[in-house]
């Protein structure tokens, strides 16, 4: 008798998985739905499990190896450094990613964090009523077209970024991940990773979470970027070593950093990044829309029933086949 295969969320946040749970229930799955990150309670309830559609909990080697059926891993992000890739490749289990569902969403999130860095938003939200009409800060907003903006990874993301960037009047520079790039969208300098962290008057994170890119933005960088320069990040926390960071608010070395995603996540109510008055933030929404809200869910599940019906995602990032692990 043939066993009808399991899939298995593990947690979804603030989304609804039911449009996701029916196109899996459709194409012949059981589903079940957890909501937690434990990875004791993931092995209990998900030992059975073929396919395991995660949001933000970690999957490692060891979680794998007491999930002993499972053949695919469905993510609900673009990002996958919550899942050891390497490991589920060894043990035969492909890993998928939403793609680039969210670039549009993404790449607008952060202008619009540069924009309010750039115009003082964070100072002047609510003034006029707290304090006198005519306060103003130390340091005025400055005229786009004057400052440099800089782009840290040219993936879809941030050549969209850029070319918003590059349309406002702002001068452009790029770069991917301390290589170059023959080109970029228009108006758009492409040049390498120290000219950008030394040449831009904003500086906006568009990279992955590797063990290269790890707290990629620390003392050294920093120190290396202009005095009052602003840092926009809608990638990943983990590109940014915090305490750095707070160093250079408080020095004045930077003047103003935007950030939707911290590490830790959600961060302590008493942190001193999240508390600081030239830090604008917002809690990890910088892909959702009415479209991706339902979209996310889809493309995940999506993942599942193509490596069911065809046995591979849509959108993998590994290949368990041709795994040399």
């Amino acid at each position: 008798m043939k066993t009808t295969p399991l899939a298995v969320y593990t947690d979804v946040g603030d989304l609804d998985a039911a449009s996701g749970v029916a196109m899996l229930e459709h194409n012949g799955f059981r589903v079940d739905q957890l909501e937690t990150e434990d990875a004791d309670v993931i092995a209990g309830a998900a030992a059975e499990a073929t396919a395991l559609l995660v949001g933000y909990a970690p999957i490692d080697a060891e979680l794998m190896d007491r999930l002993p059926n499972l053949r695919v891993i469905a993510l609900l992000s673009r990002g996958f450094d919550n899942v050891d890739v390497g490991a589920a490749s060894a043990r035969g289990i492909w890993v998928s990613t939403v793609a680039d569902l969210a670039t549009e969403e993404v790449a607008t999130h952060a202008w619009t964090l540069t924009l309010a860095l750039v115009r003082r938003l964070v100072y002047f939200s609510g003034s006029g009523l707290r304090t006198s009409w005519l306060d103003r800060p130390d340091t005025l907003p400055r005229r786009l077209s004057e400052l440099t903006i800089g782009v840290v990874g040219l993936g879809r993301t941030g050549r969209t970024y850029a070319r918003y960037a590059a349309a406002m009047g702002a001068q452009v520079i790029a770069c991917d991940s301390g290589s170059s790039q023959s080109s970029g969208p228009a108006g758009v300098t492409i040049t390498d990773l120290d000219t950008v962290i030394e040449n831009s008057d904003v500086l906006s994170l568009h990279l992955p979470l590797t063990d290269e890119t790890r707290r990629i933005v620390g003392a050294d960088l920093i120190a290396r970027m202009r005095d009052g320069a602003y840092l926009v990040n809608v990638a990943r926390g983990g590109l940014i070593d915090n305490a750095a960071l707070l160093a250079a608010l408080q020095s004045g070395h930077i003047a103003g950093a935007a950030l939707d995603v911290i590490d830790p996540e959600p961060p302590a109510a008493d942190d001193p990044l999240f508390n600081h008055p030239e830090v604008l933030t917002t809690p990890h929404i910088a892909y959702l829309s009415q479209t991706t809200s339902t979209g996310y869910i889809d493309a995940q599940a999506g993942n599942a029933v193509a490596w069911l019906r065809d046995g591979r995602p849509l959108n993998p990032i590994n290949d368990p086949a041709v795994s040399t692990c």
